[in-house]
C-alpha cells in the first residue's frame, strides 16, 4: 500500500545468510521461496495487475518466510529427524556392503554406495555442528545479524532489489558452511555418476549383483522424490504468498515464536483510521476517499487517492467503514492485515521501518 503523503524507499528484508545449498536426501535444507515467488509474481503480476508496492510486500513475507524455514530446519526435531534419517541409509548401506562381498558388479556399484553414505555422514556431522553452535550461543540464528554488513545491488528489467551479504571476517562457522555447500555440489555430481554406472551396467547387474544393484536404484529414487517434492513446495508456497498472503501470516504467526515480532499493546498505539468513500451527489466516486482517525479527541483527516486506496497485503480495496492501521512511515494497511504482520515481524513490509525504534531495518 503506498503511504497517503509520500512513499518512503522500500527494501526487502535482510537475506539468510547461510550458504547451505538444498540436498536431495536431506531433510533439513531449504527451498528457494523467494525464487519462486519473483517467478510466480512475474507470471501472475501482469495478470492480476499487481502494484509495485504490493510486489515488494510479497517479496517481504517470501524472505520471512525462508528466515523462518531456517529456524525450523534447526529445530531439535527436524535435527533428530535428519540425523537418524541419514543414520538408517548409513546402516542399510552398510549391511549391504556386507551381505553383498560375493557380488561382482561390472560396474564399481561399491564405490558408489561408499561414496554415497560418506556424504551423508559429513552432511549429519555439519547440521550436528552448526545445531551445537546455535544452542551454546542461545541466539536464533534470524537475529544472529553480523556486524559487519557489505551491500549487494542487483538490478532486473521490471524492479530493483536490495540484499546485504554479511562479511565472511570473523565468521567462526564459515568453514562449515563451505563444506556443506561444497558436500551438496559433490552430492549432485555423485548422483550424475551413480545414474551413469547404473546405466552403463544395464540388466547383467540384476543377476550379477542384486543386492547393490537394488539399493543403488533406492538411494538414486529417493533423491529423485526429495528434490520433486521440495521443487513442489516451493511452488506450492510461491503461489500462496502471491495469491493469498493472508493465510501464510496466520500460518507463521501459528507456528512461529513472535520473538521478533511487536506486542498487542505496541500495536495498539499505532493510529487507526475509518475509510469513507467520497461521494458526489448519489454516485459513490472509488477515485479517492478519506481517512478518519476513530480513537483521537481530534480528528485527524487524510485524503486517499485511487492507487492508494487498497491494502497491498490481501489486495482488497477499501470499502466504505474499513478499519485501517497508519504506521510511523504513513505506510497504511488494512487492520486485520497488518496487525498479524506486526505481530511477526515489527517492520513495515513495504520500506522495513522498524516502528518499535523508527529506522529502517536495512540502514546500517
Amino acid at each position: 500500500m503506498q503511504n497517503s503523503t509520500e512513499s518512503s524507499p522500500a527494501s526487502p528484508g535482510p537475506v539468510d545468510p547461510v550458504p547451505f545449498l538444498p540436498q536431495s536426501r536431506h531433510v533439513a535444507r531449504r527451498v528457494p521461496l523467494r525464487t519462486a515467488t519473483r517467478f510466480f509474481r512475474r507470471a501472475s503480476g501482469r495478470r492480476l495487475m499487481l502494484g509495485e508496492a504490493s510486489v515488494r510486500v510479497r517479496e517481504a513475507a517470501a524472505a520471512e518466510v525462508e528466515e523462518r524455514q531456517s529456524e525450523w530446519a534447526y529445530s531439535r526435531p527436524v535435527v533428530a529427524v535428519d540425523v537418524l534419517w541419514n543414520t538408517a541409509f548409513l546402516v542399510i548401506g552398510a549391511s549391504v556392503l556386507w551381505r553383498s562381498a560375493a557380488e561382482e558388479p561390472s560396474v564399481p556399484l561399491r564405490t558408489w554406495i561408499l561414496g554415497y553414505l560418506v556424504q551423508g555422514m559429513i552432511h549429519s556431522l555439519c547440521v550436528l555442528v552448526e545445531f551445537r553452535r546455535r544452542m551454546t550461543s542461545g541466539t536464533n540464528f534470524s537475529s544472529n545479524v553480523p556486524n559487519h554488513v557489505e551491500w549487494s545491488f542487483t538490478s532486473e528489467s521490471d524492479q530493483e532489489f536490495y540484499y546485504y551479504e554479511p562479511s565472511l571476517q570473523g565468521d567462526e562457522n564459515c568453514i562449515i558452511k563451505y563444506i556443506e555447500s561444497a558436500n551438496t555440489m559433490l552430492s549432485f555430481i555423485w548422483w550424475t555418476v551413480g545414474v551413469y554406472w547404473v546405466t552403463l551396467g544395464g540388466q547383467s547387474l540384476t543377476t550379477d549383483a542384486p543386492q547393490l544393484y537394488w539399493v543403488s536404484i533406492a538411494f538414486l529414487s529417493f533423491d529423485v522424490v526429495i528434490v520433486l517434492i521440495c521443487v513442489a513446495v516451493a511452488c506450492l508456497i510461491g503461489i500462496a504468498v502471491c495469491c493469498c498472503l493472508p493465510c501464510i501470516l496466520a500460518l507463521l504467526y501459528a507456528v512461529t515464536d513472535q520473538v521478533e515480532g511487536a506486542t498487542k499493546e505496541e500495536i495498539d498505539q499505532l493510529p487507526k483510521y475509518k475509510f469513507r468513500i467520497i461521494k458526489e451527489g448519489d454516485i459513490e466516486e472509488s477515485s479517492r476517499g478519506i481517512m478518519i482517525e476513530s480513537e483521537s479527541e481530534t480528528a485527524t483527516e487524510h485524503v486517499v487517492a485511487l492507487e492508494d486506496a487498497e491494502c497491498c497485503i490481501c489486495l482488497s480495496p477499501y470499502d466504505d467503514g474499513a478499519e485501517i492501521r497508519e504506521l510511523p512511515c504513513n505506510h497504511h494497511f488494512h487492520c486485520a492485515c497488518i496487525d498479524k504482520w506486526l505481530l511477526i515481524n515489527a517492520t513495515c513490509p513495504l520500506c522495513k521501518l522498524d516502528i518499535l525504534v523508527g529506522n529502517h531495518h536495512h540502514e546500517v
